[in-house]
């Protein structure tokens, strides 16, 4: 192997070599301590520890990187503390994440690090979220991503790359490719030659480095990081490397052929930097022999504090106040008495205008949420008054934007992502799922996004422009979800999910935006989260809903004078209101449960299990649930009347008033 030393002194490859020998070192005492059960699994990056710490000692101590599986050198380098990194492997408390995930499933915002999910693909949106933000702070700082080959088949792989380039990210995007995605051969997994094509076609540099190499990393990696420091871009980085051991120890590597092992032997990036560096009297026997001591050393010392730990202990109050970042919330009430009628519509775009001007760290995300004002006219008008760095276009790729929303989040920023169509959300599920509700959990990173999500059928809108989809998200703990049914409500609700840090979905219905109006304040305030509210009183049924059920609800009993109904508008549903529920079932002792999303699996059923479970003895009847078909929502607008639940209400109300 040719190294190229350049202008680099001889401290500048001492300093490279120490680096790399490290991981190596720690590795091959990690799979020892696996085969004696004491870490249960282990990804191994020996035969590419040069990629990891070439890119991390190129970069700024405070310039973020997001590592993968095989990046353990971007810790070490990052001089993060062993026996914390060996606690975190080990599933100790004194870990990274509590115990709670593995091995670099973290990040530490104090060593600018980001670890992965196992999803692996969204981490490359949220480097692209804290490039933006540098990028609006105007600091001159890059952003690092790994990625592997087989990882970037994934279509957030695609996506991140896209918006990088469209928003002139300083994003450099490090493919390391090892020939194999688990087994399968890259042969397999793409068609093009090299990750280096795939450059050109998102409008971006694009460039091949020998990823064995440790000297061509760290140069390579330290021109282009001072170049789009000054000149803000994305750049593809492909290092081509090879595993020496399996995807993970356990699943071996039989699937190699041999002669590979043969070949990429001779290029073992510690092995022939060593040489090189003896060769040229950078490095002698026992500066080499005093190195490899100290790491020893450092190494074992570190496993004796984490071994001396013990397993957590499983604390549940913990393990749930830990879901969330803590806040609590404080009742915003509005500074003066001055109030205008307003429609639904208009008291969300009040709410945003509103807050955008409270938190200039609030950024607004979403297609066609700019010029064109959204196509619900939402955002009309606020690029003219806060700018389209702070009020962005995005291209239709909804995984990257919500990624986005969590890098920003590491950097300290607020982001409001619109979709626009909450059916659209699909397409960016995991990012929801898996990054923004679990981050907080797993590593103290709490994700402050909101997501919007234009809702409800009504409009002969068909399959994928109608969804009721709340109950997805109601089931993911780290979440919180609102849904307003009034323009009060809509302001309120809206202020208060922007304050809070933690991710909220904010569902509104489309068929209220200007179908509905009422008088609410000028002024700022809000509405707490997770208190119901009581928008009618009565004393022979309960009528427990949120969105349009409470305006259906409240038509019924203008058209029923023979009984009056508790109307109780849960407006929160994560968190959701369970001492309102208990109070109105034990006012009236009889219960239905309404909603616009279809029967099985709604939220429905939840609530109607918790009152048979806790509030069985105050029961004159059962529980009754009223909800839309379990189909798709159809388009024409026969069908779809007949599959929301509104024509189906009177007769449940009318069966549980007889019971």
């Amino acid at each position: 192997m040719n190294f190229n030393r350049k202008e680099y002194t001889d401290d500048e490859l001492l300093a490279l070599y120490k680096a790399i020998l490290k991981p190596r070192m720690i590795e091959e005492r990690m799979l020892v301590l696996l085969r004696q059960g004491k870490v249960s699994k282990w990804f191994s990056g020996i035969g590419q520890e040069a990629i990891s710490v070439g890119a991390a000692m190129a970069l700024e101590s405070d310039e973020y990187i997001l590592p993968l599986h095989r990046n353990l050198g971007v810790f070490t380098s990052r001089q993060v503390p062993l026996d914390k990194l060996f606690a975190q492997f080990q599933g100790k408390k004194t870990g990274f994440t509590k115990g709670r995930d593995r091995s670099f499933h973290f990040g530490s915002n104090e060593h600018h690090i980001v670890g992965m999910i196992s999803h692996l693909g969204p981490q490359l949106a949220v480097a692209d979220g804290i490039a933006l933000a540098d990028l609006l702070e105007q600091k001159e700082k890059v952003t690092l991503v790994f990625s592997g080959d087989g990882g970037a088949s994934e279509g957030d792989f695609h996506e991140a790359l896209n918006v990088a380039a469209v928003w002139g990210l300083p994003v450099i995007f490090m493919i390391e490719n090892n020939g194999y995605g688990l087994s399968t051969p890259n042969s397999e997994q793409f068609k093009f030659r090299h990750f280096t094509d795939k450059g050109p076609a998102y409008g971006i540099d694009a460039l091949q480095i020998d990823g064995n190499n440790v000297v061509e990393v760290f140069d390579t990696v330290r021109q282009a990081a001072d170049s789009i420091r000054k000149s803000p871009r994305p750049i593809l980085i492909e290092a081509v490397t090879f595993r020496m051991r399996g995807h993970e120890e356990a699943s071996g590597t039989k699937y190699v052929p041999q002669e590979l092992f043969e070949k990429w032997v001779k290029k073992d990036p510690v092995v022939t930097f060593e040489k090189y560096l003896l060769d040229e009297l950078v490095l002698t026997q026992k500066t080499l022999d005093s190195i490899r001591e100290e790491i020893k050393q450092e190494i074992e010392q570190a496993l004796e504090t984490a071994g001396a730990t013990p397993l957590p202990e499983a604390d549940q109050q913990e393990e749930l106040a830990d879901m969330y970042k803590p806040i609590e919330q404080q009742v915003i009430q509005p500074a003066t008495d001055a109030r205008t009628e307003k429609r639904f519509v208009d008291a969300i775009s009040d709410a945003l205008r509103q807050s955008m001007e409270r938190y200039p760290e609030l950024v607004l995300m979403g297609q066609d949420i700019a010029e064109y004002g959204g196509v619900f006219k939402v955002t009309e008008g606020f690029v003219e008054t806060f700018g389209k760095e702070r009020v962005r276009n995005t291209p239709l790729c909804e995984s990257a934007i919500l990624g986005i929303g969590l890098g920003m989040s590491v950097r300290g920023k607020k982001s409001m992502v619109e979709m626009q169509f909450a059916d659209f959300v699909s397409s960016g599920f995991s990012q929801i799922i898996n990054n923004l509700a679990k981050s907080h959990y797993r590593w103290g990173q709490h994700a402050d996004v909101v997501v919007r999500m234009p809702t409800g059928a009504g409009a002969a809108a068909g399959p994928f422009h109608s969804q009721s989809n709340e109950a997805w998200f109601v089931h993911t703990p780290g979440l919180k979800v609102v849904y307003p049914s009034s323009p009060y409500d809509a302001k309120g609700l809206l202020n208060a999910a922007l304050e809070d840090p933690n991710p909220v979905m904010y569902f509104e219905h489309k068929l209220l935006y200007r179908a509905v109006s009422q008088e609410i304040p000028d002024d700022y305030y809000t509405v707490e989260i997770g208190k119901a509210n009581l928008v009618a009183s009565g004393d022979d049924l309960s009528i427990i809903t949120y969105g349009m059920g409470v305006h259906w609800a409240k038509q019924l009993q203008q058209e029923m004078t023979d009984a009056t109904f508790d109307i109780l508008d849960l407006r929160s549903l994560l968190p959701w209101d369970k001492e309102a529920v208990r109070a109105t079932v034990a006012k009236t002792g009889r219960v239905i449960v309404l909603h616009e999303d279809t029967l099985t699996g709604g939220i429905g059923g939840e609530i109607a299990a918790w009152i048979a479970e806790n509030c069985f003895e105050l029961l004159d009847g059962p529980v009754t649930r009223v909800a839309s078909l379990d189909t798709a929502v159809p388009f024409s607008p026969p069908l779809e009347q007949e599959f929301l639940p509104k024509q189906r209400l009177r007769q449940k109300v009318e069966a549980v008033l007889n019971f």
